[in-house]
């Protein structure tokens, strides 16, 4: 088979892997090597500094020996089969970054014939770049469950981001749709590397050209709308994942159908995007606005609302906690008023150091007035001609997309004796309980 055949095959095979991250590592190039990662960020999108910045994403075969009902690559189905050799990638991750077609090199593969024998080839493939032609660019590679702890090490050693996939959010569900992979053979990777990376820093800190072990961290991935489970596991299993392994990120992705079986969506099923959205939104709460994956659901509500982002949602639902004053809340308080991100949070505690804010000045210092008004007051007074009711608020805080999604009435002549000016069922949509 012709390398373009190989290519052509093996990087439609890659796509449903999640690759949009920030290297986080701060190798710089030097003499004698090619290429570079830097902390500005390489991702399969776009950079923090607004570059956009393109990932070779390739399998290095999709040939797996396992049956995954959920994957296009399972040993079951008939597809097109395809492997590359180490010193075939090796080649042309070179002569595509020689060409300015690509930064860096996002790699996975199918399990051929064992987790030990594909994490080998992994390893050589990625030793030709790093020792033969001295690729000095941004590796992300994904860790192969299953395969011995000393492979797993060589691996971490010679890229800058390791990922183990954990696919499902329980144990039930890999049963169910991935008998071959247990939870246990997914997390001791993840352990591994954890552990490699802390012994890793205090190797730094000692000696000082130590070589890295996976500097840019670990990551996994998670397939949202293929089994039952719901956000409240998700959320939960999120939250035990950073605290125990400390991953950098962890990715969701909405299930696309692409395999008929009983077990699983119809065919015909659009991917959950909007409830993936949703999740990542979450997330961002967990990693940097300090909230807890229990105050955003609980047994009761074990989804989130489709119509309301999570932090707009928490905060309609503790408006015992709100207003909060502008120029005396504290930080992590501010950070849990919507409207109201990171830096401007930050921007606010810095001005009120010479002086008092009021809503001209949250508007100039970025802060999302529109919806952070019903939740706040400056210098003691609630923004003129505001008046704050449930249901304005949720309607302020809906977006136009999510607004639409709403149930639709045709308009009516108002009475004196209509007992509610808005429908029931509007309501418990925006409340989520329906």
């Amino acid at each position: 088979m012709e390398i373009f055949d190989k290519l052509t095959i093996l990087s439609d095979a890659a796509k449903y892997d999640v690759a949009c991250t920030s290297s986080g590592a701060d190798r710089s190039g030097g003499k004698g090597g090619i290429g570079n990662a830097v902390s500005a960020g390489i991702c399969h999108s776009f950079s923090a500094d607004g570059r956009c910045i393109s990932l070779l994403k390739v399998l290095l075969s999709n040939c797996c020996i396992y049956d995954c009902k959920y994957c296009i690559n399972r040993v079951s189905n008939d597809t097109r089969r395809a492997v590359f050799t180490p010193r075939e990638l090796a080649d042309l991750t070179i002569h595509f970054y020689r060409r300015n077609y690509i930064e860096g090199l996002f790699l996975s593969s199918g399990v051929i014939k064992s987790p030990n024998y594909t994490c080998e080839q992994l390893i050589e493939t990625l030793a030709l770049l790093r020792n033969e032609y001295n690729f000095r660019g941004y590796i992300h590679v994904k860790a192969i469950p299953g395969a011995d702890d000393v492979l797993i090490q060589r691996l971490g050693l010679l890229a800058d981001r390791m990922s183990v996939n954990i696919e499902l959010p329980s144990q039930d569900s890999l049963k169910l749709l991935a008998p071959d992979k247990s939870k246990i053979s997914i997390l001791r990777p993840m352990s591994v590397i954890q552990h490699k990376i802390k012994e890793n820093c205090t190797d730094l800190v000692r000696y000082r050209h130590a070589p890295k072990f996976s500097p840019a961290g670990q990551s996994t991935q998670m397939i949202i709308g293929a089994t039952p489970d719901s956000d409240f596991k998700i959320l939960n299993l999120t939250q035990n994942l950073y605290r125990k392994f400390g991953l950098k990120r962890v990715f969701f992705s909405a299930y696309t159908p692409v395999q008929s079986h009983s077990l699983l969506p119809s065919l015909d099923t659009k991917p959950p995007l909007l409830r993936e959205h949703r999740l990542y939104q979450a997330d961002w709460l967990l990693r940097f606005y300090g909230f807890d994956a229990a105050e955003l659901l609980d047994e009761q509500h074990q989804n989130f609302n489709p119509y309301l982002d999570p932090k707009c949602n928490w905060a309609l639902n503790h408006m015992e906690l709100f207003p909060v004053e502008i120029n005396t809340a504290t930080y992590d308080t501010l950070l849990r008023v919507p409207g109201i991100g990171v830096k401007s949070a930050q921007r606010i505690v810095a001005a009120r150091r010479t002086g008092s804010i009021d809503y001209a000045g949250l508007k100039k210092i970025g802060v999302v007035v529109k919806r952070a008004q019903y939740f706040i007051t400056c210098r003691g007074k609630l923004a003129e001609g505001l008046k704050i009711t449930p249901e304005g608020a949720m309607r302020a805080l809906i977006s136009e997309r999510c607004a639409a999604m709403l149930p639709q009435y045709q308009p009516e002549q108002l009475s004196l004796f209509t007992p509610q000016l808005i429908r029931e069922d509007v309501v418990q949509c925006l409340t989520g309980q329906l």
